[in-house]
């Protein structure tokens, strides 16, 4: 696979407004007024995207959610910033787990869980180098 290959989530809403201002919310932002009401395409500011599409009636059900994503970024202290208090958990801050992620979940609209993290050693490798004289 070409190493400049990108994968990206195609979402499922049920209301494509609520779920675009959700994600401008994280920095997510697209073009303002498009045309393409049914099919949206969202970057933020390092280029990372995420699309979104109407779901199906009756496929998505909030509670239910079958789906979720996660979010691999470098930033994952800025957007924990941003997310605050709506971050799950009765931590509201990023937290390196077992697996190896330092990472954070958030329900999404129509209940999508959202993960959003980067692996810990790359954390901690970028941690000490901060300190290194």
């Amino acid at each position: 696979m070409a190493a400049d290959c990108r994968a990206c989530a195609i979402i499922p809403c049920n209301d494509m407004e609520q779920a675009g201002r959700w994600w401008n919310g994280l920095g997510f932002f697209g073009p303002t007024d498009d045309g393409t009401a049914d099919y949206r395409i969202l970057s933020d500011q390092d280029g990372a995207t995420i699309h979104l599409q109407p779901a199906v009636p009756g496929w998505v059900v909030p509670g239910r959610n079958p789906f979720g994503i996660y979010l691999s970024t470098p930033h994952v202290d800025r957007l924990a910033a941003t997310a605050g208090d709506a971050i799950l958990g009765p931590v509201k801050a990023p937290r390196h787990t077992e697996w190896g992620m330092y990472e954070f979940a958030l329900n999404g609209p129509d209940d999508l869980l959202i993960r959003i993290g980067w692996p810990s050693r790359l954390i901690r490798a970028s941690e000490m180098d901060a300190v290194a004289p």
